[in-house]
């Protein structure tokens, strides 16, 4: 369960230029297509990178059924685009998220048991999907990110904070638990920290999460769209498939423990890659010296 906030109706934000600093067109998001909709923004300032923003700022981006419903929509259509090289997930408005809408939270105060579970299920759902997209995720903290802000903050393979971010995991205030974000916060900020922060429901600082490894790059809010376009040109600059297997082989392979079927595992994985043309033309690039053909 997450933090509520106040709902009211969605309005179109543009406060924040695309950090790949390129148009942006409009159109399905549901679809994949750019466009907003259900609160949900979806930018492709080029090929190869897309940027998923929520929009409701006059509700710090507390999401409901829908929001949760058209993420995951969104993602599972990115994740099969196969020209695409890096997601961000960014937020307008002063808060990245602020947890659960207060008008949803209601209305799930009247669920029976066998409602609540369906519903969170969903929103299990949408953090696994966000955790298993193929293509690498970029998280853009410029606000506070509270209780449910914090499962979406966790996903991202790569989180990039305003060092005058908050963060907090609010749900024992409530008589809650953060029960469905739980396994991606506690594998994002460890389970020392988690520990505290779940129980005592404190608010921490973005140089506190910088300082777990929750938050890989911490910078000023001026140069926060300057730090993710950095971040975006270097992943764009591997290989297009390089970039999939790599979080892929990340998420099969760790906590596991080094067996002989793991060690055959992960050979198998590099022979693959080396055998294909990705493999061959980037060995082959870096041989004779010249850009490989993916760079764009």
């Amino acid at each position: 369960m997450t933090t509520p906030a106040s709902s009211d109706k969605t309005m179109p934000n543009t406060d924040h230029p695309s950090p790949a600093n390129q148009g942006t067109a409009q159109g399905t998001a549901h679809s994949a297509e750019p466009g907003t909709v259900h609160g949900v923004e979806l930018r492709r300032p080029s090929l190869h990178v897309a940027e998923v923003w929520l929009n409701r700022p006059e509700v710090r981006n507390a999401f409901n059924d829908q929001v949760i419903a058209q993420l995951t929509a969104c993602f599972e259509k990115l994740s099969q685009d196969s020209d695409l090289r890096v997601i961000v997930l960014a937020a307008h408005g002063k808060a990245f998220c602020a947890g659960a809408d207060l008008n949803w939270m209601r209305t799930m105060s009247t669920y029976s048991w066998e409602e609540n579970r369906a519903d969170a299920q969903k929103l299990a759902q949408m953090l696994w999907t966000l955790d298993q997209c193929a293509v690498p995720v970029i998280g853009r903290v410029q606000g506070d990110c509270y209780a449910g802000g914090m499962g979406l903050a966790s996903v991202c393979d790569v989180l990039v904070a305003s060092d005058n971010v908050t963060f907090c995991l609010s749900e024992a205030r409530l008589g809650l638990l953060p029960a469905t974000i739980s396994p991606y916060v506690i594998r994002a900020m460890g389970t020392q920290a988690a520990r505290r922060y779940m129980v005592t429901a404190e608010r921490f600082s973005a140089a506190q999460a910088h300082a777990m490894g929750m938050v890989h790059e911490l910078c000023t809010p001026e140069g926060l769209d300057a730090k993710v376009a950095e971040l975006v040109k270097t992943l764009c600059a591997n290989g297009p498939q390089a970039l999939r297997v790599c979080k892929r082989l990340v998420q099969d392979v760790a906590g596991q423990v080094i067996s002989e079927s793991l060690r055959k595992d992960t050979a198998q994985r590099i022979a693959d890659v080396r055998a294909s043309a990705e493999g061959k033309e980037g060995l082959q690039s870096f041989l004779q010296k010249r850009p490989a053909q993916w760079t764009l």
